[in-house]
């Protein structure tokens, strides 16, 4: 996940920060404060609970009132909910990388198990969801849908095969949306359903969770670690290792398994014949209602307009996510300690550093990358003062990030409310099925292959 320091937000002449900037950052923090005051509520299902954590909640508020429309946002106000966002997201990836260090004999262990449960998400979205996408009746776009949920890569993937203006690339739109709205709550709540009932091994969903999006891994390792506090900053450490696995190799999987796989069995399924790879701006037969002039065909600006994006320099958004953080970190701790301020001061100089070494490299080595290199570095027991470092670092709660980082996802969801609305109701059940398969099959997965490795 890289942060790119775009042109920044303007200001007015005076200088005080604009309304579009300040008031997502307001309601981020009353709603993110809120629910994590009022905690976690347990749903009992017989033998089997369900936790809903503050994080849930506060996606779920933040969704309400970006989509309510008596007060309504402006979109600078999404696009600025979703840059915070991002922000947030690094920062989180970078806690997550300072795990790895005192956990590093853990993942020794795991083994084979780290990459053999990108098994289970081929599985899970291919043979799961596809066949549901036929029955359904989504067409084409079933390709693009469930061939992967590895996120912003499977843009590319799509597009440089079948084109922009292709129905598998509205697949690929469809599921992006899907996700980003109701990922983190379903990976989440499917989470916490699992670790309740007991049977599997908290490591082995740790490496479940990790199935290619920043914010669904995070809620998902959340959850389980909130599950299984003894071995919680394991959970982390193997959720983020798991992540990186996914995103590093879910990009040649797709290409070279995934994709051509999923567009096999939908053949196969529909008893299709074989059509002609559409190039950008094309039509093919199998797609001869695809509006040319749809923004949201364009890979460019495939979810709206580019004059609404905005992207908020870090000067401005890593103080206000930051602020944020402590705020939410205070609350889940009862008490403001020395500890919170400096964990949070190592964890966004570490972002920093990596973001600039991603610059440095043209983004051919990601932020994330560097991010889990310097966060093993400096938190093993070789780095003098990695004790005090993950010392300061653990005591902020890693549930409380998750609640500003899904905080401001909330709030953006208005954005992308028109394309889920010509997206239709189909992607409902599809994506739920790809996330749902995904995640346990990985998990099934890793269960074995952890017994089987020890």
């Amino acid at each position: 996940m890289k942060v790119i320091p775009a042109p920044s937000v303007r200001r007015t002449p005076s200088g005080p920060l604009r309304r579009e900037v300040w008031l997502p950052a307001v309601l981020a923090l009353v709603i993110v404060s809120a629910f994590q005051a009022v905690g976690v509520w347990k749903i009992n299902l017989g033998p089997a609970a369900i936790a809903v954590y503050p994080m849930v909640w506060a996606l779920l508020a933040g969704g309400f009132v970006s989509a309510q429309r008596r007060w309504p946002l402006t979109p600078r106000m999404w696009a600025v909910a979703e840059s915070l966002m991002a922000v947030g997201v690094s920062l989180l990836v970078a806690r997550l990388s300072l795990t790895l260090g005192p956990n590093i004999d853990v993942l020794f262990d795991a083994g084979p198990a780290l990459l053999l449960q990108e098994v289970g998400h081929l599985v899970g979205t291919v043979a799961i969801a596809l066949p549901l996408a036929v029955a359904l009746r989504m067409g084409r776009a079933t390709v693009g849908a469930t061939f992967s949920i590895d996120r912003e890569a499977s843009f590319a993937i799509v597009g440089d095969r079948f084109g922009v203006k292709s129905d598998e690339y509205r697949g690929v739109l469809s599921m992006y949306v899907f996700g980003t709205m109701f990922g983190a709550v379903i990976v989440a709540l499917i989470a916490s359903l699992t670790s309740s009932l007991g049977i599997f091994d908290p490591l082995a969903l740790a490496m479940g969770a990790g199935v290619g999006s920043g914010s669904m891994m995070a809620a998902g390792a959340a959850a389980i670690s909130a599950a299984h506090p003894e071995v919680g900053e394991q959970v982390l450490a193997l959720a983020a290792t798991s992540n990186l696995i996914t995103m590093i190799l879910g990009v040649y999987v797709g290409v070279w398994i995934a994709l051509p796989l999923a567009d096999r069995l939908y053949r196969l399924l529909t008893r299709s014949a074989s059509r002609p790879v559409a190039v950008s701006g094309e039509r093919t037969e199998s797609s001869p209602d695809v509006d040319a002039t749809d923004p949201a065909e364009t890979h460019a600006a495939p979810f709206g307009d580019d004059d609404v994006k905005v992207t908020v320099p870090l000067y401005l958004s890593v103080p206000i996510v930051a602020a944020i953080c402590v705020a939410a970190a205070t609350i889940a701790a009862g008490e403001l300690t020395t500890s919170i301020p400096i964990g949070f001061t190592l964890i966004v100089g570490l972002m920093l550093v990596a973001t600039a070494l991603s610059h440095l490299t043209r983004g051919k080595i990601t932020a994330v990358i560097w991010a889990s290199v310097l966060g093993v570095s400096v938190s093993g027991p070789w780095f003098p003062g990695s004790a005090w470092i993950v010392h300061n670092t653990e005591s902020i709660d890693f549930m409380s990030m998750c609640a500003v980082v899904l905080g401001f996802a909330g709030l953006a969801v208005g954005k992308n409310l028109p394309a889920l609305r010509m997206i239709g109701w189909k992607i409902v059940p599809v994506g739920f099925a790809a996330i749902f398969a995904s995640f346990v099959l990985s998990t099934l997965i890793a269960e074995f292959a952890l017994g089987f490795w020890r």
